[in-house]
């Protein structure tokens, strides 16, 4: 094992904070909610309540577990143990994979806003500079990745905060300076009512919400490489009903309520640019460009870190190539990172490639991960609560509610919205769906073939009867 010279604790509270905070926070916020505000009208706000739920409920159940066992690994070595070793290596692979498509849409969309800043450097040229500064970064310490987390979340967070103020005095009619003839809470039910495209259109919103939701489980793999992992899960797990609350609904609430939901500046300029526009804001395009592009980095930042993380830890438990778990005396795993970015670059050139086919299967079939991750911590945790139970029942420090029965019904919601999404047809889901269950079903079918040829080698020595948990990491 590795654990000697392996990751080092270089996190600290406040990084982890910030992390926490950020993560929930992506750039599909502000990139995606305009879709959504089309799609749905002010009922959208239903679309990121139900969302925020499923992810509060989700999260507990990831902090139970975390909690009681952190690790780098997080829910992907939970499956390993409560599942077994099929469920924690698919998992662990689709959750990599999932980050590394990741990497390539934030480089791009960074890429953007540099280059119309500084038009003399080419699209792809911004795009490799990004990718090579945060690849730096990542591989000099732990700590500096939480130091560059640190800022950029920073400026997240205080960017939404700004709006959600100056946004509400506006819409109460108290700003100084504003013109904002078309803002008030008269715009929830004015403009055709609040849901002007009937209820059916809060589930459409769901689907394309949810992926702006992905990342509010960095904390709990972070965790791992902080000085007091417990308490930080805790802390990021007990916080995140107020993160969703007031940095998606405050915010949303804030764009629904400035302008009319069916404004076309919302869907030319984005949502938050026009709901600045709206109140005569000088420069305000410039503004969100730049938290926009804070956002892209930070997402950037922390998906490098998470698909890095995940392949260390597979490496570790004898899943991924041996190298991924190795780390140098800083506590870096070189391998992991690199391997990560490698892929990422590969995406990133299929995108200036090919966009329309090869790009565009990859963001589809990577689309439908985040529902399946969840599905997964939903099934590990009915398991895992048994085991914790067992062997050690101090360590439930957070615990799920009403368990079993909320879990289950977690579980049933987020079958309901994957069945759901083979009905849309308009906005990819079907196409989503069905792709990246066909990536899961191969990296399934390599599961087992894994095993069966693990158990084989292994011979009789280990009894299909025992539990999971007892058998070593090969």
């Amino acid at each position: 094992m590795s654990h000697g010279s392996g990751l080092q604790a270089g996190l600290k509270n406040r990084h982890l904070s910030m992390i926490a905070i950020g993560g929930v926070i992506g750039a599909g916020l502000f990139v995606g909610s305009s879709t959504g505000i089309a799609t749905a009208g002010p009922g959208i706000l239903l679309s990121y309540a139900l969302v925020g739920t499923l992810v509060v409920l989700v999260m507990r159940m990831l902090g139970e577990m975390s909690a009681a066992n952190p690790t780098s690994g997080s829910f992907s070595a939970h499956a390993d143990r409560a599942l077994g070793r099929w469920a924690g290596f698919s998992i662990g692979w689709l959750y990599w994979f999932f980050w590394v498509v990741v990497l390539a849409v934030e480089a791009t969309a960074g890429a953007k806003i540099l280059e119309g800043w500084i038009p003399a450097v080419p699209q792809w040229g911004w795009a490799l500079i990004v990718m090579l500064v945060l690849t730096a970064t990542n591989l000099v310490s732990v700590g500096s990745y939480g130091e560059f987390e640190f800022w950029f979340a920073g400026i997240k967070v205080v960017a939404i905060g700004a709006f959600i103020v100056v946004g509400a005095l506006a819409v109460f009619g108290v700003l100084p300076g504003a013109h904002s003839d078309k803002a008030g809470l008269s715009n929830l039910t004015a403009h055709g009512g609040f849901l002007p495209h009937g209820p059916g259109a809060i589930l459409t919103g769901v689907l394309l919400v949810v992926f702006s939701f992905m990342g509010s489980e960095i904390a709990t793999l972070a965790a791992g490489e902080s000085e007091n992992p417990q308490r930080a899960v805790t802390k990021s797990t007990n916080s995140i009903i107020w993160r969703i609350a007031v940095f998606y609904l405050g915010s949303i609430l804030v764009v629904v309520s400035l302008l009319p939901w069916n404004d076309p500046s919302i869907k030319t300029d984005g949502s938050y640019v026009a709901a600045l526009n709206s109140l005569g804001i000088a420069h305000a395009g410039q503004i969100m460009n730049f938290i926009v592009l804070t956002s892209v980095l930070s997402c950037l930042n922390s998906g490098l870190y998470t698909a890095s993380r995940m392949a260390f830890s597979l490496g570790e438990r004898g899943d991924a190539p041996k190298m991924f778990a190795k780390t140098n005396s800083r506590g870096v795993p070189m391998a992991a990172i690199l391997s990560s970015v490698l892929f990422g670059f590969v995406a990133v050139f299929f995108n200036y490639k090919f966009p329309d086919s090869v790009f565009l299967f990859l963001v589809n079939s990577s689309g439908a991960v985040a529902l399946f991750v969840w599905l997964v911590i939903c099934f590990s945790q009915l398991r895992m609560r048994k085991i914790i139970q067992r062997e050690a029942p101090e360590k439930l420090v957070v615990k799920m509610w009403l368990y079993p029965y909320l879990t289950w019904a977690t579980a049933a919601l987020i079958v309901f919205v994957l069945g759901y999404m083979l009905t849309d047809t308009e906005h990819d889901g079907r196409e989503t769906v069905l792709l990246s269950l066909m990536v899961a079903a191969v990296v399934l079918i390599i599961a087992f073939v894994k095993q069966s040829m693990t158990a084989k080698k292994s011979g009789p020595e280990i009894p299909a009867t025992e539990d999971p948990e007892k058998v070593p990491a090969a």
